[in-house]
């Protein structure tokens, strides 16, 4: 239903001709959203299979432009999951430690086990997006015999191997763009400013990324034309409506983990006779347990009836020791 959003190699991306304010796959916003509670119950059981089978990992990847609703989008679609076997990475600017190791160095880390699932908040595509588009490696320290001229190419290059590479060893990468138009991102923006509640969400670099945006469309063009592959594709999905984002979102998260097919594992004959071993031990157990609690209540209120007695007794003899006795006929 959504493959007109999808890109694995077969198509090229122009993304000046893809609409940012589609919502064609449903009627209105409360259908969109009875549509994701759904969809989420479903993640929800597909996870807890997953994280049983230990079969298969995952990486959602996430791209956007700022305010396009990366942060929003993953709170929502993703809050369903289990804590166990899922992590959220959000990759901010690299650190010293970082560039001083290969670039992919920082994602290989917070790659998922068999059984998990990871959602990168931007990723490695960070380095062909603002890397290309502020021509970082002039800046940073490469190898003498490093061309400049390739280094965007051998980049595409090594991620398309890399993701190939994880793709052979159960690993699936799905890339999503969420793609929000320049219009709707200075709407955005501008509620950030007015809205005190929202000041926090705002910074005046968002506005001097602004200054880049044909720059960064065709940085994003490029890469996702360059690294679309059949096992890993692109989705680019339509950002300028928040509610029809968040549906579509989660339609592709939900088809991926059905096309994965995770199932919960099969009990041999061998586990289950011991789990009747276990079971007739653990009700043996709760029986002895039960007569000794029996006992134990019989004997507390034997206790307590022998108490009262004695308090009684007592009682009584005190109150024949306060009588008076009759005085002697004169």
């Amino acid at each position: 239903m959504f493959k007109h959003y999808r890109y694995d190699g077969k198509k090229k991306f122009d993304i000046s001709k893809v609409p940012t304010d589609d919502t064609s796959l449903v009627e209105d916003r409360e259908e969109a959203e009875a549509l994701l509670a759904k969809n989420n119950d479903e993640i929800d059981q597909l996870q807890q299979k997953l994280y049983a089978d230990k079969r298969e990992g995952v990486i959602f990847l996430f791209q956007a432009m700022d305010a396009a609703g990366k942060d929003g989008t993953i709170r929502a679609v993703l809050q369903c999951l289990s804590p166990h076997g899922v992590h959220e990475e959000a990759f901010k600017s690299p650190s010293s430690e970082d560039l001083a190791h290969d670039y992919l160095w920082r994602i290989e880390r917070n790659v998922p086990a068999k059984g998990e699932i990871a959602i990168f908040n931007r990723s490695q595509y960070e380095e062909v997006l603002i890397y290309k588009v502020k021509e970082l490696w002039k800046s940073q320290a490469n190898a003498r015999r490093i061309d400049p001229e390739k280094i965007m190419e051998h980049r595409y290059e090594d991620i398309r191997n890399y993701e190939k590479y994880l793709w052979h060893n159960n690993v699936r990468t799905v890339k999503i763009f969420l793609n929000v138009s320049k219009e709707e991102q200075a709407k955005r923006f501008l509620d950030r400013i007015e809205e005190p509640e929202k000041h926090w969400k705002f910074s005046a670099a968002d506005y001097e990324e602004r200054k880049y945006w044909d720059q960064y469309q065709e940085a994003f063009q490029d890469a996702i034309n360059n690294t679309s592959t059949e096992h890993c594709p692109w989705f680019v999905v339509p950002a300028d409506h928040k509610w029809y984002m968040r549906y579509v979102v989660s339609e592709i998260i939900l088809d991926t983990l059905k096309d994965m097919d995770p199932q919960y594992p099969e009990v041999t004959e061998e586990r289950l006779s011991r789990f009747g071993e276990i079971k007739e031990a653990l009700e043996q157990e709760l029986g002895t347990e039960k007569k000794k609690a029996k006992k134990a209540d019989k004997k507390s209120k034997n206790g307590k009836k022998e108490k009262k007695n004695k308090k009684e007794k007592k009682s009584g003899s005190e109150k024949e020791s306060d009588t008076p006795a009759e005085e002697d006929e004169q």
